[in-house]
């Protein structure tokens, strides 16, 4: 005889045949679980129910940490790819014009940034029309520029890499994207003993590209790797 006259027999049947099923579906559970509470009254404190909330609730901690490892992880190798290959195709070079050129397109691209600049400080800066031509991609400054523009007068060191976001524009650097870069990584380049230092300057509209809260063990590496390459050329 069955213990619930009048209900569905075929759903106690299929309950009854496959219990895990009932089991590992948490909405199925969860309500099973109100109807238990609800049939004990508003007196009875069921010490198991909280308990499994608290758990679910632990659970579902732990699996979004999971999730947000995974995701960190993702995008701390999808970042070293592509600070590889930017470093690959800089080194392609074999002219310092046609460094300087894949600094610009090539380079620029593979670093999803707007704007690319270099910066190098002369104690006599020369109006050469072969620099004027590049100044899309080269400045040439008097010493003392890199510094300043990195710690923007600030009375301390400057650090190899300094990402932080722009509310004013810079159409010495910038040009005619002046206006719309909203974000930017200084990259300050030593160039080597008795040489002035040197400056690469990434450019983003996207305020949030380069922020002072991200991790900058990758562009210091991509950093180093270039000031070698700037010292050879220079040499």
């Amino acid at each position: 005889m069955s213990s619930s006259p009048g209900r569905d027999t075929g759903v106690r049947d299929r309950i009854l045949s496959d219990p895990e099923a009932v089991l590992e579906d948490q909405d199925v559970m969860r309500a099973l679980i109100a109807a238990n509470e609800k049939s004990m009254g508003s007196n009875i404190v069921d010490l198991r129910g909280i308990a499994m909330e608290r758990l679910e609730a632990r659970l579902d901690r732990l699996e979004d940490t999971h999730r947000n490892v995974i995701a960190a992880a993702y995008d701390n190798l999808a970042g070293t790819n592509q600070i590889h290959r930017a470093i690959l195709r800089m080194m392609d070079a074999t002219r310092f014009e046609g460094f300087l050129a894949d600094l610009k397109g090539d380079v620029a691209d593979i670093l999803r940034v707007d704007t690319l600049r270099l910066v190098l400080e002369s104690a006599h800066p020369a109006d050469d029309p072969a620099l004027r031509r590049l100044q899309d991609v080269l400045r040439v400054t008097e010493p003392g520029f890199v510094a300043d523009y990195i710690t923007q007068g600030r009375n301390h060191p400057p650090r190899q890499v300094t990402l932080r976001q722009l509310r004013t524009e810079n159409e010495m650097l910038f040009g005619e994207k002046a206006d719309f870069i909203r974000s930017e990584a200084c990259l300050r380049l030593d160039l080597g003993a008795g040489r002035l230092p040197g400056l690469l300057v990434l450019g983003a509209e996207d305020p949030h590209q380069f922020t002072p809260q991200q991790g900058t063990d990758l562009l210091a590496f991509f950093t180093g790797v270039l000031e070698r390459v700037m010292r050879r050329w220079l040499g």
